[in-house]
């Protein structure tokens, strides 16, 4: 069996680089040997705006076997790190990237490993540029994307976004699995309603789900439900997240609306044993992006087979079949996004979007990861 080593975070992180990483070895497990080479220090807190990095759910979802190994800003871990993986002779040698952050980290580790894995290398890139990206973050992606062999990209976007980077190194395509794990058998069990959030049950729930950040748009939603109240008042928004911008700028903002009655913003990290609950009484989720690359919550939503709006930035419109299993807009357009959200709730009837989406999920090119890798160390022997 072919040894694959993945460097990149794992429980018991949390987040989507975490989940993202776990759904790999699953899908790989049957296939290769894999050995994740996780981090024991992920962000230092400074620098980290959330409550905590670490999941604390009462019920742990894709817990794949990790070591903790690698620290992201200690050199000397970095040459430890590099040893022990020069020591595993290894078929393939993989770097979970998505922030400049572990530029420094991945370099290293990566130029000690060179010359033994030669050909071997693979970055998978969630991101290539950060979406709050500047000159420097751009010049430490160079750095720490210098010693890779190859790249998987998960979206046209970020497959664009390499060719800064990349030269004639190839570059491989693959899609984000679709988050189903969180409509597990006990939460099949529960169904929680509308009125569980202080709305009416024939109300049209809006969610907005995921950490709140200034390129995520909820200001955007706000501002277009204040417009749909005032044709509809069963319009409502459920916005349930960590804050990781000033949470009293979007409470003053409904305050100022009088959305008071109309939107439910709940500001914490939601535990997975909560998770179904926000999506299955929700109409529609939107995400009202100004720039993406792709998005973990839109597969999150396909797992629930919950329709989704989403704004014509970055990799999103590539996995939305617009007008099926949801609508694609132009981004920073209240109208657009007033008329989107006022289109599906009149098309909802029409159109059996769970289906659509229950066919889109089965096409998913995630599925196909083992044949892919296996061609990637086929091609790595060449």
């Amino acid at each position: 069996m072919k040894k694959i080593i993945i460097i990149g975070p794992a429980y018991p992180y949390r987040g989507g680089n975490s989940l993202f990483v776990s759904h790999v070895y699953d899908i790989l497990k049957s296939k290769f040997d894999v050995n994740i080479y996780n981090y024991k220090l992920l962000y230092p807190s400074i620098l980290f705006p959330g409550k905590t990095q670490f999941d604390e759910s009462g019920k742990t979802i894709k817990q794949a076997p990790n070591k903790r190994l690698v620290n992201s800003i200690n050199p000397f871990n970095w040459f430890k790190v590099a040893s022990l993986i020069n020591d595993e002779n290894a078929d393939l040698v993989v770097f979970d990237w998505w922030h400049p952050f572990f530029s420094f980290c991945h370099f290293t580790i990566s130029k000690l490993i060179k010359s033994k894995y030669k050909n071997k290398i693979l970055f998978i890139t969630e991101n290539v540029i950060s979406h709050e990206a500047n000159v420097i973050d751009k010049s430490l992606t160079k750095i720490g994307l210098s010693n890779a062999s190859a790249f998987l990209s998960l979206s046209e976007k970020v497959e664009k976004d390499l060719e800064f980077v990349a030269g004639d190194r190839k570059v491989y395509r693959s899609e984000l699995p679709v988050y189903d794990c969180y409509n597990f058998d006990e939460q099949k069990k529960i169904t929680s309603t509308k009125k569980d959030f202080g709305f009416d049950e024939n109300s049209k729930l809006l969610l907005f789900f995921g950490y709140v950040r200034k390129y995520k748009g909820l200001d955007l939603l706000i501002d277009a439900l204040a417009e749909l109240v005032k044709k509809d008042s069963t319009y409502k928004l459920l916005a349930a997240g960590e804050f990781y911008d000033d949470e009293k700028y979007y409470r003053d903002k409904v305050e100022s609306l009088k959305l008071g009655n109309s939107v439910k913003l709940l500001n914490k990290f939601i535990p997975n044993e909560e998770v179904a609950k926000y999506f299955q009484p929700s109409d529609l989720v939107v995400l009202p992006y100004r720039s993406a690359t792709q998005s973990g919550i839109l597969n999150l939503a396909y797992g629930f087979y919950k329709p989704v709006l989403v704004t014509n930035v970055g990799g999103l419109a590539e996995f939305v079949d617009d007008g099926k299993t949801g609508y694609v807009i132009n981004p920073d357009s209240q109208k657009d996004l007033i008329d989107g959200i006022i289109n599906f709730f009149a098309q909802r009837e029409k159109i059996n979007f769970e289906e659509n989406i229950k066919n889109r999920v089965s096409r998913n090119a995630f599925n196909n990861l083992p044949e892919l890798f296996d061609k990637i160390i086929t091609d790595t022997e060449i």
